[in-house]
């Protein structure tokens, strides 16, 4: 939901990190914003699970990459 709410107001993700204890939105907020960007027209609980469960994953990977670590890439892969 972090990811999902800056991404709509156009900030600059690449030095964004999650961070785990802070309570963002309301749950309709959340839900709206998973509705919006899962890619089905009208999913079901189960995709809405795995649409989240997947871009989870994919998040916590590339936080813990080096080559998207903006300090040690510095600005050669800028928007990657």
């Amino acid at each position: 939901f972090q990811y999902l709410k800056r991404f709509d107001q156009g900030c600059d993700l690449d030095t964004f990190c999650y961070e785990a204890l802070l309570v963002e939105g309301s749950p309709a907020e959340c839900l709206q914003l998973f509705l919006l960007h899962c890619g089905v027209m009208d999913p079901s609980w189960a995709e809405l699970r795995n649409f989240t469960w997947f871009l989870n994953i994919q998040l916590r990977d590339c936080e813990a990459s080096v080559f998207c670590n903006p300090d040690f890439v510095q600005d050669t892969l800028k928007g990657f």
